[in-house]
């Protein structure tokens, strides 16, 4: 397994609270997991000694944001105060970098979400097979008798 991109240390510093021995192991796995999150949506080729340091805060930040929230919850509520993370989805109660935080990795990485690809393409309307040299006069096909116009290349003359 490769090394995490920032270590619990890091991750206390942005907690408001001490971690206990519970929660060290806990943030451990959430690092690991995220470090490896971070190399699949940007470089595999990050480590901790050179992965820029927007890579080290993204993690730093999902770990944090994971830490304050481990159970997943999407509501809490004390009395009459309700507090709500609408932004939680199916993620909740797992670490994970946000569909925005995924393409700053990409964008950190180089990799362009943009794609060039080829499409095959296919005329439309009924088909018409003519012999060598020739072409229908009328492709919509729609024509009672379709006539064909010679059109010879080189090598038919």
């Amino acid at each position: 397994m490769e090394d995490a991109l920032a270590t619990v240390d890091d991750l206390q510093d942005r907690l408001d609270w001490v971690l206990d021995e519970g929660e060290q192991g806990v943030a451990t796995g959430a690092l690991e997991d995220l470090s490896d999150d971070a190399r699949f949506y940007g470089s595999s080729s990050w480590d901790s000694t050179n992965a820029p340091r927007q890579v080290r805060s993204l993690v730093l930040r999902a770990a944090a944001r994971f830490m304050r929230n481990p159970d997943g919850y999407t509501q809490s509520r004390a009395g009459d105060e309700t507090l709500a993370w609408a932004d939680r989805g199916e993620d909740a109660g797992s670490a994970f970098f946000t569909k925005k935080e995924q393409q700053m990795l990409a964008r950190l990485a180089g990799v362009s979400s943009t794609s060039v690809m080829s499409v095959p393409l296919q005329a439309w309307g009924p088909s018409k097979k003519t012999g060598p040299g020739y072409v229908p006069l009328d492709p919509s096909g729609y024509e009672k008798k379709p006539r064909d116009f010679p059109l010879f290349a080189e090598e038919y003359i």
